[in-house]
C-alpha cells in the first residue's frame, strides 16, 4: 500500500480541521450568527424573514402609576424568554423603524418582545417617571415567566438601570449607548470634552444635540413659565439652529436663565459651575436620574455597548459604567458606530471587522436562554 507523502497530508489535515472547525462555530453560533448578519444587513434580514414564521405584533395597554402605558409585544411561536426595549429621545418612540425592525429579528429568534411607548421620551422629557413606568413594564412581563431581561438605548438606558435596579431577579440588563452621569453628558454635549481614568478626550459637537439637550434640562426648571418658554427656545432651535429666540429668552426668569446658560456655554472651564447655578430642584434631578450608583446592585447579566463616535453620549460614559459593574460586565467600544448606527463602510474596514466579532459576541450573550 502506498503510503501518503507527508507533505500532501499537511494541507489535507489543515483543510480538514478548517472545515471541522466551521462546522463546530455553526452549530455554536448558528442562530446568533444569523441574527448579527441580519441586524447589520437589513437586505438580508429580509431574504431571511421568509424562513421562519414572523413574529405576532399586538398592542396592550400596561396598568402604570396615573395611567396606563402603551406598547407593541411581538410574540414568537414558542418564547424561551422576555425582554423590554426602552428607546431613547426620539419623536417617533415605540414605532422607530430600527427598533421595531430589531423586535421583529429579536422575536423571530425566540424572545417575546415588549416595546412601551414613553412618552417623556418621545418628547424629549426625561423627568423619573420613566422609571416607575419600566417598573410597570417589567412587572407585566414577570407575570408570565422569570427570564425577564430589560434593554436601554441612549438616554432611555439611565431610567432602565434605574429601574432594573429595583427589580431583583432579571436574567439580564443592558444598556446600548447609554450614560453613567447626566453631568457628563452636559459637558460633552455643550463642549465636546469627556473624560476618564485620568484621560481628556475632545470631540466636534453637533448644534442639534445642544438644542436637544436644552428641551430635555427645560423639564427641570422650577417656574412653569420657564419650563414652557425654554421649551419654545428648544423647539425653534431644533427646527433651525439659527432661528432667532431672543424674545423667549428675555422673558425667562432666573432660573430659566440659569438652565439657558448651561444649554448655549461652549467653554469647559464654566461647566461645573454653571451646573453648580441651577436651581436645587434641578441639580437634583440630574443626580436622580444619573444610574452610576446603581450599577454594583444590578441583577443577572450586564451588558454594555457604545459607539466610538457617538456624538450625543460620549463612549466613555459606557467605560464608567463597566468599572462600576466591578468586572462583571461584557463591555463592547464599538469602533465603527456612531450614535444611532454603523458609519459607512468606506474607510474603515479594518474597524468594522473588529466591531463584527463583537457584535456577535454581544448577540450572542443577549440571545442567551
Amino acid at each position: 500500500m502506498r503510503r501518503l507523502d507527508p507533505r500532501r497530508a499537511y494541507p489535507i489535515g489543515a483543510a480538514l480541521a478548517a472545515v471541522l472547525l466551521l462546522i463546530a462555530l455553526a452549530v455554536r453560533f448558528g442562530n446568533t450568527l444569523g441574527f448579527a448578519l441580519a441586524l447589520a444587513v437589513p437586505a438580508l434580514g429580509a431574504r431571511l424573514d421568509g424562513l421562519s414564521p414572523p413574529p405576532i405584533a399586538d398592542e396592550v395597554a400596561i396598568p402604570a402609576e396615573g395611567g396606563r402605558l402603551l406598547a407593541d409585544v411581538y410574540r414568537p411561536a414558542a418564547p424561551r424568554g422576555a425582554l423590554l426595549l426602552v428607546h431613547g429621545l426620539s419623536r417617533a418612540g415605540r414605532r422607530h423603524p430600527e427598533l421595531t425592525r430589531l423586535a421583529r429579528l429579536l422575536s423571530r429568534h425566540g424572545l417575546l418582545v415588549l416595546v412601551p411607548q414613553f412618552e417623556g421620551l418621545a418628547a424629549f422629557r426625561l423627568d423619573g417617571r420613566e422609571v416607575d413606568e419600566i417598573e410597570a413594564a417589567l412587572r407585566y412581563l414577570r407575570v408570565g415567566g422569570d427570564r425577564v431581561a430589560v434593554a436601554g438605548f441612549s438616554f432611555g438606558a439611565g431610567p432602565a438601570l434605574l429601574a432594573a435596579a429595583r427589580q431583583p431577579g432579571l436574567r439580564q440588563v443592558a444598556s446600548f449607548g447609554g450614560y453613567a452621569d447626566l453631568r457628563h453628558v452636559v459637558g460633552y454635549v455643550t463642549t465636546g470634552v469627556h473624560r476618564f481614568g485620568g484621560r481628556r478626550y475632545a470631540a466636534r459637537q453637533e448644534e442639534y444635540n445642544r438644542w436637544k439637550l436644552l428641551a430635555l434640562l427645560a423639564g427641570f426648571a422650577e417656574d412653569g413659565r420657564d419650563r414652557r418658554l425654554l421649551g419654545e427656545i428648544a423647539e425653534r432651535r431644533l427646527a433651525d439652529p439659527a432661528a432667532g429666540t431672543g424674545a423667549l429668552e428675555g422673558g425667562l426668569g432666573p432660573g430659566g436663565q440659569a438652565v439657558l446658560a448651561v444649554a448655549v456655554n461652549r467653554r469647559d472651564a464654566d461647566v461645573a459651575p454653571l451646573l453648580a447655578g441651577l436651581p436645587a430642584s434641578a441639580r437634583e434631578a440630574l443626580d436622580r436620574l444619573s444610574p452610576l450608583a446603581a450599577v454594583p446592585g444590578l441583577p443577572g447579566r450586564l451588558l454594555i455597548a457604545h459607539g466610538a463616535a457617538d456624538d450625543s453620549i460620549p463612549f466613555t460614559e459606557s467605560l464608567w459604567l463597566a468599572e462600576a459593574a466591578g468586572g462583571r460586565a461584557r463591555l463592547v467600544i464599538l469602533r465603527g458606530f456612531h450614535h444611532t448606527g454603523p458609519r459607512s463602510w468606506w474607510g474603515s474596514l479594518g474597524d468594522h471587522a473588529h466591531d463584527g466579532w463583537a457584535l456577535l459576541a454581544l448577540a450572542d450573550d443577549l440571545l442567551a436562554p
